[in-house]
């Protein structure tokens, strides 16, 4: 069943709602009786998600959590109160979804009715939706929210969501409902101008990092600012400088549900954020050497992880990197190179994969040496093989990579899928 479900992927990307929605329809419409919070943007969105089903699930609620790419299997992309869900009902629920779907359904629109259906079947109150690629005509947006998140919005999927910052956030933008909240993290004035127009249009109420709610990063712990709470000293389970910002934006929106939707108490944000857990990104691995994966995958993400690596103490560093084809390489390593003392590149097993040969290329071209890894295993393998016990092992530059590394590191089989 599974097979089938990845054989869609050869019907690629195809925005739009008619699909989705015939299929949710032939189902009775399961999203209907969820409380659906949208998490758009381009980078910390699987963080901002995690952080806040983590919240909601101390507090007692029964909370579904949808979220793509997997990064080693396919039931972790959908969540029930943290676990992932059964094999057994993946298949059940992908026969039914498959025998609604109309021809030329996409993968990822199978995907999103199995997560609708899934948690109408389990009782879900919340269920936090990471929104796919955009935003507006994105298949999670079939389902009338009842709260909106907006990570950092940057450049990517140029080529799908618009060549400029303001093109791609009124992209994600669309998620936003009429008179519900929206909580943002910092973004480009570009980006930020356009949300606003789209709060200010729908009647939306619009809450800002920076001016509505705060965080600090200080010694490895959060300070958090917000119109309910003021939270210090806090150690997130998703470590990173950079989840700062991820974390505040969860604890605004927890706030604002706690409101009048879902109670809520400081206590539980506390815990919550202290809980979470989100593999792959910023996840240590720890041995002689230690292991440090992060999905970092553009630019934005490179200069976030740039920083947080600042405040990790090693010997040297050692930089296992695989991309995809079709990202800002340039972008990437010229945040992520300098920090580098030597540098492995390695393909990702997924189609788009860029050769490791191709890639070290590019390092040198930038005037690094690079060497080609090869697969990611056989990278992963050299890398711990070279270092020192008391260096650093970083692998990043996609999800398939830190994926494919996870599997190996977890004795898992990896099953790489795009989508």
């Amino acid at each position: 069943m599974l097979s089938r479900i990845y054989g869609l992927g050869r019907f690629g990307i195809r925005p739009g709602l008619e699909r989705i929605r015939t299929i949710l329809k032939a189902l009775s419409d399961p999203q209907d009786g969820l409380q659906v919070i949208h998490v758009a943007g381009t980078n910390g969105k699987g963080s901002t998600a995690a952080f806040l089903a983590s919240i909601l699930d101390v507090a007692g609620y029964r909370v579904g959590l949808f979220t793509s790419p997997h990064l080693i299997a396919f039931p972790e992309r959908i969540r029930l109160n943290g676990t992932e869900l059964a094999e057994e009902d993946v298949l059940r629920l992908a026969g039914k979804v498959l025998s609604s779907a109309p021809q030329g359904a996409t993968f990822f629109e199978i995907v999103t009715a199995m997560a609708y259906l899934a948690f109408a079947e389990q009782g879900v109150g919340p269920a936090i939706m990471e929104v796919g690629m955009g935003g507006r005509y994105d298949a999670t947006n079939a389902a009338s929210g009842v709260l909106s998140v907006i990570t950092p919005i940057a450049l990517d999927h140029c080529q799908y969501l618009g060549e400029d910052i303001g093109s791609i956030a009124l992209q994600k933008a669309g998620v936003i409902k009429p008179g519900r909240p929206v909580v943002s993290a910092p973004q480009p004035p570009e980006a930020l101008t356009v949300v606003r127009e789209q709060c200010a249009r729908l009647c939306s109420p619009f809450h800002l990092h920076g001016t509505d709610f705060s965080a600090e990063w200080k010694d490895g712990c959060i300070s958090y600012s917000g119109p309910e709470w003021d939270l210090a000293g806090i150690k997130p389970g998703i470590p990173g400088r950079y989840q700062s910002v991820n974390a505040a934006a969860a604890l605004n929106a927890a706030e604002l549900l706690g409101r009048d939707l879902l109670p809520l108490t400081a206590a539980d944000a506390l815990r919550g954020i202290e809980g979470a857990r989100w593999p792959g990104r910023m996840e240590l691995f720890p041995g002689a050497p230690r292991i440090l994966l992060d999905g970092a995958h553009n630019p934005a993400g490179a200069a976030a992880l740039a920083e947080s690596l600042r405040e990790i103490p090693r010997r040297s560093l050692l930089l296992l990197l695989g991309m995809a084809g079709d990202k800002d390489a340039a972008g990437m390593l010229s945040c992520l190179l300098p920090m580098a003392d030597r540098i492995i590149a390695v393909t990702p097993a997924i189609p788009r994969g860029l050769p490791s040969g191709m890639l070290a290329d590019h390092c040198s071209q930038l005037g690094y040496d690079a060497e080609d890894g090869g697969s990611v295993t056989e990278g992963l393998e050299s890398a711990v093989a070279k270092a020192d016990p008391h260096d650093l092992v970083v692998v990043c530059g996609s999800l398939f990579a830190v994926g494919e590394a996870r599997a190996k590191l977890t004795s898992r089989r990896f099953e790489p899928f795009r989508g």
